[in-house]
């Protein structure tokens, strides 16, 4: 950034909660693209919104101007993504909700919701990981609540969801039923002949047992989302109404539909 004329109100500590496991280049780029949104919309200098803008930029892609929803699929979205906004944000053990988005990306997402950890976090806790995993399932669960249906916007999500919970039993130790021990060690020495990635060093039955296990987590974190959901449904229905007009909340506006303050927050915004 030195070679960029950066605002009073930047905070590259935000920026850096919000980019973890980003490259050098990938943050090179962020601060490119902070500059260039800074003079579309001439201004002197980059401003903290244009680094955030930024961030989704290079990691969720450019806005999809063009791509048009119909009202029932942009009303799905809503509810899909305020799903895993209020999973995270009604949990302990979870990251704040910064901003929830239903704009599309050119990477193909219809919508995004971002957590920032409050500081530097490189550990992960066992319950962390269960948090994450329910959060990652929050979309799948309110388009259960809401719709009585589902859809294809959680393939994604059900992916990841579905390696953390795997990695909890084989990489992690985190198994009661398994035990503290990791399966599937991978070869560090090749021969010829012999593949390289991981050998499944255990028997047919101990793989039945990692997969009755990993099932049993994923439905236990979906059981946990929809839970909340239900119990949260005329929030829910606030949140999204909200984010179907605005298309984006963020900051104090994210904050104030979380914690269910959405009418006082109005009448600040109004003051």
């Amino acid at each position: 950034a030195q070679k960029v004329k950066i605002g009073p109100d930047c905070d590259f500590a935000v920026v850096a909660r919000m980019t973890p496991g980003a490259s050098g280049a990938e943050l090179a780029n962020i601060i490119n693209e902070a500059a260039l949104g800074a003079v579309r919309h001439h201004r002197m200098a980059v401003t903290q919104y244009d680094l955030q803008e930024a961030v989704d930029t290079i990691l969720a892609g450019a806005q999809k101007k063009n791509k048009i929803l119909s009202d029932k699929e942009k009303c799905i979205v809503a509810y899909h993504e305020v799903g895993h906004a209020m999973v995270a944000a009604l949990q302990s053990h979870s990251a704040p909700v910064q901003k929830i988005t239903i704009v599309p990306r050119t990477s193909g997402a219809l919508g995004f919701t971002m957590q920032v950890e409050d500081g530097d976090h490189t550990l992960m806790t066992k319950e962390e990981i269960l948090a994450k995993i329910a959060t990652m399932t929050g979309g799948r669960a309110a388009e259960e609540v809401v719709f009585n249906s589902i859809t294809t916007g959680a393939s994604n999500d059900i992916e990841q969801a579905t390696k953390m919970a795997r990695a909890m039993v084989t990489q992690y130790g985190m198994s009661a039923e398994l035990g503290t021990q990791v399966f599937g060690q991978p070869n560090h020495e090749v021969f010829l002949g012999r593949d390289m990635g991981n050998t499944q060093d255990y028997s047919e039955e101990t793989a039945r047992r990692i997969d009755d296990e990993v099932a049993r987590i994923m439905k236990e974190a979906h059981d946990r989302a929809y839970e909340i959901l239900s119990t949260h449904r005329e929030q829910m229905d606030l949140m999204a109404s909200v984010l179907l007009e605005r298309e984006t909340v963020e900051g104090e506006a994210c904050k104030a539909l979380l914690d269910n303050n959405w009418n006082d927050y109005l009448q600040r915004e109004g003051d």
